[in-house]
């Protein structure tokens, strides 16, 4: 079990000192352990995993592999599930809770095909299922361990349903609450309501995080200092310039270099495709359009890679003094799944389904982690962002 690190505590100090906690988002397919390593370095404060439903990282050894991965130096760290039962997000908790320092529930997701499944800010219709699945999560795992969600805006318009809701969040004894600050049907099309997120801010006891429309440290800067928030929650922003927090503007030309050095350590750790897309956002300000279209046609070698980054940054030539990292090995993860196995069958056994002879077996499927995979790589009309080609999704 890695130590744990004090999340309440973080926040407690942060207030005393006047200060926000810098936090990087869960953003689906790029919040990977590699990533997570290169921000820390450049004033991170918290981190959160991927997006993992929950319902695979409970049924799927597979899944688990695939999702989550941390080393001795991954900390503080946040799992974020989403889940539409109590059962799998108690259960999926309960088994990642010897790796990280918190979980949270993913209740802010506008992607149709979650919604579709009862995922995401669809759970924003059913605040109570929402109050149910935290409480149950918090009346089982002591603090200081953190429970928290993150949520979206129910209406730009009458705050009182939104404050309403998270109020009753609060009241299953959460951590803290993170709040994107517009509406699933805003996406991004329309600034971040900060005016709302002051409001609701007021409205609680416990730490607010905001969320939206963040892409330099004053941009954060501004945020705390209009809505008064406990931590500002960053997607797009550190994702285009991982050294945001650091106080750059844009991309260094140092923190490409030490991804390089990450991403070599990692070896066959990163896939091509994460590591490939991180050098494509991360170069926008760095290259021409021309090298650009170049890096992203490039073949599917991840040397072809290193060398092209190399040649055209010159980066054997940059010197950084303050980043000495020999990159740790995987924690090696071993899961419970006991709990949920019974939890599962209990259920089903209560059902109609038994009736007609079908036992759940919780090794028949791998759940809607291969759903939401098919669909992470398929258009969704506008609903995703779009740099330089490469399309990724996530909760801003």
């Amino acid at each position: 079990m890695k130590e744990k690190t004090n999340i309440p505590e973080m926040f407690s100090l942060a207030a005393e000192r006047n200060t926000f906690l810098k936090i990087c988002a869960p953003m689906v397919r790029y919040s990977k352990l590699e990533f997570r390593s290169l921000v820390r370095t450049y004033g991170t404060d918290l981190a959160f995993t991927s997006m993992i439903m929950a319902d695979s990282f409970c049924k799927s050894e597979k899944a688990r592999l695939n999702e989550f991965t941390t080393n001795k130096d991954d900390t503080p760290l946040i799992a974020q599930f989403a889940a539409n039962n109590t059962i799998d997000f108690w259960s999926a908790s309960e088994m990642v809770f010897p790796y990280v320092d918190g979980v949270d529930l993913n209740c802010g997701c506008p992607q149709r095909w979650a919604m579709a499944e009862g995922y995401g800010s669809a759970l924003l219709k059913t605040p109570e299922l929402i109050a149910d699945m935290l409480g149950t999560v918090r009346r089982n795992i002591p603090g200081p361990f953190s429970v928290s969600v993150k949520v979206r805006l129910l209406s730009s318009s009458n705050l009182k349903h939104t404050v309403d809701m998270c109020r009753q969040l609060e009241a299953t004894g959460i951590t803290f609450l993170t709040v994107h600050g517009r509406t699933a049907a805003e996406m991004t099309k329309v600034p971040v309501h900060k005016e709302a997120l002051q409001e609701i801010k007021q409205s609680l006891t416990i730490p607010m995080v905001a969320n939206g429309d963040i892409f330099t440290l004053d941009d954060a800067e501004q945020m705390y200092s209009q809505t008064k928030c406990d931590g500002v929650m960053v997607a797009r922003g550190i994702l285009s310039n991982p050294a945001l927090f650091s106080g750059h503007k844009n991309t260094p030309v140092e923190c490409v270099k030490r991804w390089l050095n990450i991403c070599q350590q990692a070896d066959t750790d990163i896939t091509y495709q994460c590591m490939h897309h991180h050098f494509s956002f991360m170069t926008e300000s760095l290259f021409t359009k021309r090298l650009r279209l170049q890096l992203n046609n490039l073949s599917k070698e991840k040397q072809n890679v290193y060398e092209f980054v190399r040649t055209h940054l010159s980066l054997d030539d940059v010197v950084d003094d303050t980043f000495m990292y020999d990159y740790p090995q995987k924690v090696s993860c071993s899961y419970n799944d006991q709990n949920y196995r019974r939890r599962a069958t209990e259920h089903e056994t209560k059902s109609d389904s038994i009736a007609n002879g079908c036992v759940y077996d919780p090794e028949a499927s791998d759940g809607n982690y291969f759903r939401s995979k098919l669909d992470d790589t398929q258009s969704t009309d506008g609903d995703e962002e779009d740099i330089d080609g490469v399309s990724f999704l996530f909760d801003e």
